[in-house]
Formats: C-alpha cells, structure tokens, sequence
C-alpha cells in the first residue's frame, strides 16, 4: 500500500526534564511529528499537562505537535491548545457525542488554521465518526484503553483501522489514520498492513537505552511492508 508512514514518538513515557533534548535529537534523524498526550484525570484515570507546558514546549522544538485532548469538555481548552501552539488538535468521540457538537469543533480548529481530528476508544464502533471524516484531517484510533503508556497492543482492534481505511479509500477523503497504544518492533507492522498511516510509539521508544536507534529501527520496518 502506498500510504504516508510515519512513526509519531509520544513523549508519555518519556523523562520530561529532557522532553526538548530528545525531541530536538529525534527531528536531526528524521521525525516530523510528536505526539501530546493531554489527560484530565476525569475523561481517563491520568493527569499530564496543559497548554502551559505545550506553548513551552513550542519554543524549542520545531516538529509538529500532535496535540491529542482526552480530556472531558474539549471545547473549554480548544483554544488555549491552538493558542499554545498546537497544530493537529485530536479530541475524543466518547464525551462530545452529539453531532451539532462535533461539528462545532471541527470548525473551530479549521477556523484557526489547525488540523482537526477525532479519537475513538477501543470499544467504540468505528462507523460513528465516518459522518465527520469528509472533514476531518486525522482519524485517531486508540488500540489500549486511553490513560496510561505501556499498555498492551488490543489485537481485535486491527479490524476496526482496516474498515475505516476502506471507508476512506472508498470516499477518496483526505484523512490520515493515526493508531496509539501498544505499537512497538511487532505491532507496527500489523497496523501498518491495516492501513494506518501514523503510528503513535511511547515506550518503544523512550523505554530503550538508546531511543534514537530505535525510532530509527521501527520507521526503517514501516518502510520495508
């Protein structure tokens, strides 16, 4: 499949006093993209960080900041996320639910000149976003249950990425799927077979002694499917 792959480090798991140093190493060899996990400890069982730590975040790295919001009322922090500096903002189907609301949102991320994007939970039917992803620039599918790194990879969940990526093949949308939780050497293969185009990795990464080689090693294995 000619799909755009990339691995997306999620810096969840990593030392946050070296957040900077890290990410800064990880763009000299080729990262595009890093990926904030924002967590209210109501919407998931984890506390991490706000927009604050984003917009200080912003000042030194350079990547584009995958912002994912699971968090519980998304649309009081929305803009303090794009203030912050966000560039693709994620928020969750579960707790906005309601159509007039989803659409809200996705409006107002596009109105800011943002990348909007939708996050479904394993347990939640992949055909309740289909009516958004005309609009939507990422399709987030979480294949661990939201809230903590180092979980293990929901193998079940690879039917869901493969049907959304027919529905998107098959409309000719321009929506990146994106996959978080459990990626790690054997995983991303899987999912990248399934059609997904971004693969989220936190642990498999920064838990390595040495987490450039093995960013490197997974992108070297989603480029040889």
């Amino acid at each position: 499949m000619n799909y755009i792959r990339q691995i997306v480090p999620s810096i969840l798991t990593a030392d946050f006093t070296k957040i900077s140093e890290y990410l800064n190493s990880l763009q000299k060899i080729g990262m595009k993209m890093v990926h904030l996990d924002v967590m209210d400890g109501h919407f998931v069982p984890n506390i991490t960080f706000g927009p604050a730590f984003v917009n200080s975040l912003r000042k030194h790295v350079s990547a584009v900041f995958d912002v994912h919001l699971m968090i519980s009322g998304p649309e009081k922090y929305i803009p303090q996320f794009i203030a912050a500096g966000a560039d693709y903002i994620t928020f969750h189907y579960e707790p906005v639910l309601k159509k007039e609301k989803i659409m809200k949102l996705i409006n107002l991320i596009k109105k800011s000149g943002r990348k909007p994007g939708i996050s479904v939970n394993p347990k939640t039917d992949i055909t309740k976003i289909s009516p958004y992803l005309k609009y939507l620039e990422l399709a987030l599918v979480m294949t661990v249950e939201p809230g903590f790194g180092a979980q293990s990879f929901m193998y079940p969940v690879l039917s869901k990425i493969t049907q959304l990526r027919k529905i998107i093949d098959k409309n000719k949308y321009h929506c990146l799927i994106e996959v978080d939780g459990g990626i790690n050497e054997k995983t991303c293969v899987e999912t990248v077979k399934s059609g997904a185009n971004l693969l989220v990795a936190g642990n498999a990464i920064f838990g390595k002694n040495d987490y450039k080689q093995a960013y490197l090693d997974l992108t070297c294995q989603i480029h040889s499917i």
